[in-house]
This record gives C-alpha cells, sequence and structure tokens, in this order.
C-alpha cells in the first residue's frame, strides 16, 4: 500500500488533519466529495478557488442549440472552510500556500486541483469555450440559415486539446443546416488525428467517421492546420480551405505553478495514486496534471486516487487504488446520443460506442461522486445525504465558512 510520510496518523482526541484543496473545477469537487466519503472527520477541508462557485461545462455545447442547461453548485457547501482566492505558489519546506492576495495557508496534505490555462490557437475564428462564443455560434447558425455563410471548417489546433465537443458543434451545425434546407453548404473537420476521435478505440472512431460522412462532413485528418483570417491552411504544399467560418477548441497550457514540479509546457508531474514526486503531502489531480489527455471523466477519476491516498494516510480503513484511466464521453449528434468508453492504459484497443448507457448514471460527466451530486435534488436535506456512484457515503457536511482572500 502506497504511505504518505506526512505526519497525519488519526487520533479522535487530535486536531482533524488540515487538507487544503486549490482549485474550483471537476477535479476539486470530486476530491472534496471524495475526502468526505473516505476520511470523514479525520480531514478538515479548506477550498481555495478564485469563483464561490462550480459550473459544469459539460453540456455547454448543448446549450447552443438550446438543449439541456448548466448546473451551478456553491463552493461554500461543501467545504469546510472556502477562500475566494488563488494558489500562486507552494511552499512545500513550510508546508503552506501563498494566495494570489497574499494570504498564507498551511496544509497537512495539499491538492492542486487548479486545472489548465485556456487561449486560443490564432487570433481570428470562434474558439469554443471561450465566454463569447455560444453567442458567436448563434450567430453563424443565424447566418447559415439566411446564406451568408456557405463553408464552416472545425479545426483541431495541435498541442493539448480536448476534441470531443468540437465534433458535437460538427455533427450538431451539419445536421441543422439540413433541416434549415441549407443542404450546400461545406462542412469540414481537420484534425492532427489520424482518424477521428481516435483516442476512444478502432470502434468509436470508425463509428464517428460514418457519422461524419452520413452529415457530409468531410474528415481531414493527419493535418496540423494553421488559420489566417477566413482562410485554412492545410499544409506547406499550399492546400487551403478559402472563406471558411472557423470554430476551434481552445489550446492548453500547463499552470506552472512555481514550487512545483512541472514538464516543459506546465503541467504537474505525479504519479498514479496523484502524488507529486519531492513534495510531501501534496498531490495533483485533473486537467493541471502531466497526463495528456483532458477529459472531465478522467479528472475525477485522478481525484478518487489522491482522496484514497489521503484518506489511507489520515488513518480510515482505505486501499488506495491507483488511477487506470477509463475514457466515458456521451457523444451529442443532434439525434441518437452515442456513448463511447476506452480503457486507456492496458485495456481494449478497440474500446466501444453504443446508443444505450455503458455506464451508470449515464451522466455527460461521468464521476463516482460528482455525478450523483449535480443531479441531486436542490433541496437541503437531500443535498446533505449524496450519494456516491458505487458506494455509500457519509453525509455531507453542512455549509462551511467562507472567506475572501
Amino acid at each position: 500500500m502506497p504511505t504518505d510520510s506526512s505526519p497525519n496518523p488519526y487520533d479522535p482526541d487530535s486536531p482533524p488533519a488540515r487538507v487544503v484543496v486549490a482549485g474550483g473545477g471537476v477535479a476539486a469537487l470530486e476530491t472534496v466529495l471524495a475526502l468526505r466519503d473516505l476520511a470523514g472527520e479525520r480531514v478538515s477541508i479548506t477550498l481555495v478557488a478564485p469563483d464561490p462557485g462550480f459550473t459544469s461545462s459539460a453540456m455547454t455545447v448543448a446549450r447552443v442549440f438550446a438543449r439541456g442547461h448548466l448546473r451551478r453548485v456553491e463552493l461554500a457547501e461543501i467545504a469546510d472552510v472556502f477562500v475566494r482566492d488563488s494558489v500562486a505558489e507552494v511552499d512545500a519546506d513550510a508546508q503552506c500556500v501563498r494566495c494570489t492576495s497574499g494570504e498564507v495557508i498551511d496544509y497537512d496534505h495539499l491538492v492542486l486541483a487548479v486545472g489548465a490555462n485556456a487561449r486560443p490557437a490564432w487570433s481570428r475564428g470562434i474558439t469554443f469555450g471561450e465566454d463569447p462564443a455560444e453567442e458567436a455560434l448563434h450567430c453563424m447558425l443565424h447566418e447559415i440559415e439566411q446564406g451568408y455563410v456557405t463553408q464552416v471548417a472545425f479545426v483541431v489546433p495541435g498541442g493539448t486539446v480536448w476534441p470531443l465537443p468540437l465534433y458535437e458543434l460538427a455533427v450538431m451545425t451539419a445536421r441543422q443546416a439540413w433541416s434549415m434546407g441549407m443542404d450546400r453548404v461545406r462542412f469540414t473537420l481537420v484534425t492532427p488525428e489520424e482518424r477521428p476521435l481516435e483516442v476512444f478505440g478502432r470502434a468509436p472512431s470508425e463509428a464517428v467517421g460514418e457519422l461524419l460522412d452520413g452529415c457530409g462532413i468531410e474528415f481531414i485528418g493527419t493535418t496540423y492546420a494553421s488559420v489566417d483570417r477566413c482562410d485554412v491552411q492545410l499544409d506547406p504544399a499550399g492546400r487551403r480551405l478559402r472563406g471558411a467560418r472557423v470554430v476551434s477548441p481552445p489550446v492548453l497550457d500547463g499552470p506552472d505553478l512555481p514550487g512545483v514540479p512541472a514538464d516543459p509546457s506546465g503541467f504537474i508531474l505525479a504519479d498514479l495514486h496523484g502524488r507529486v514526486p519531492g513534495l510531501v503531502g501534496v498531490y495533483a489531480a485533473g486537467d493541471a496534471t502531466a497526463f495528456p489527455i483532458k477529459q472531465g471523466g478522467l479528472a475525477t477519476q485522478q481525484a478518487d486516487a489522491v482522496a484514497e491516498s489521503i484518506a489511507a494516510a489520515v488513518g480510515a480503513p482505505v486501499t488506495p487504488e491507483p488511477f487506470r484511466p477509463v475514457l466515458r464521453a456521451m457523444l451529442l449528434t443532434g439525434g441518437d446520443t452515442r456513448y463511447l468508453q476506452h480503457a486507456v492504459a492496458g485495456g481494449d484497443g478497440d474500446g466501444a460506442i453504443a446508443t444505450h448507457e455503458l455506464w451508470w448514471p449515464p451522466a455527460k460527466l461521468a464521476g463516482r461522486y460528482v455525478t450523483p451530486y449535480l443531479s441531486r435534488p436542490d433541496d437541503a436535506e437531500q443535498i446533505k445525504s449524496a450519494q456516491p456512484a458505487t458506494r455509500p457515503s457519509r453525509l455531507l457536511s453542512g455549509a462551511g465558512v467562507a472567506r475572501s482572500g
């Protein structure tokens, strides 16, 4: 069993171990909920995040087409102490973090779930994931309907990206254009991937390729494109898509947090239990880590591994399991939803795809704790008894103390 050398054996007569969770995204939320279940009163959780609320972005694509909604969680509901601030530096020798406000917070265990930094791949076009993107996409759909747009290129840039939402946008846009009677619009999906969504394995990739073809979307793979105004440069030989509206996902950069080991792109190094090498009591989970695939479901799996390690370190009867990544994703199509699943490490290379559920509950964001929590009723008493997907749960604590840095 892996151990954490920080001095936090459980003693019911001693104060709980101080756990600081930095970040307000999926990995942070899953970590806190998992610790509530696994460690209970053995820990006191301080959550540090720049925004007081968590909003899942899983249904953002659906909202563009007036489907689905975004669920917001107030982070003070789940933490003993909520600090509205951001971690600017880790001092592992002193076991504390320094926030951007100047506040210093001591910890026994620190979880870095700060996410990645998203940026547009190029100065032109629509970057899906930025605040104005939803409105810009609405405008593009309106212009397609009016006949002003005749070509749309969905372009996956090079670098660290999560491409699946772009496939959803491409398919749903093409289907909506067809329903408007605008069947002369040319749709193209350009990507460095050799095959469509190849990270999910052979069977899903083939099925998604057939879906694109059935929607009239040309797939151009193994291509690191560049965008200049409304032209998409496909290769150095001069092939271009001219006069296209361009839609792309953002490129992700690591947080490059001072005091924390990172790869050349600034992503935090961590082992399969989430432990950051060389820093006692420090863990990382989610998009901030150097694991190459950035996806919400994988972030929750990393967070579960971290929570189990911390729970074991404070004396909870838990045997920590390493992170074994299994990709689970719902592909929205504007018709039948497709369920994709693939064991990334050491699993079946074929993957799986179906029009029925491949996991339970069949949510867009698949996480052991966060999925049932986000689907809970808003009644306060039912909030406290939210159950994880695969094991019994202790009661979640009520609202904690909130403060701004």
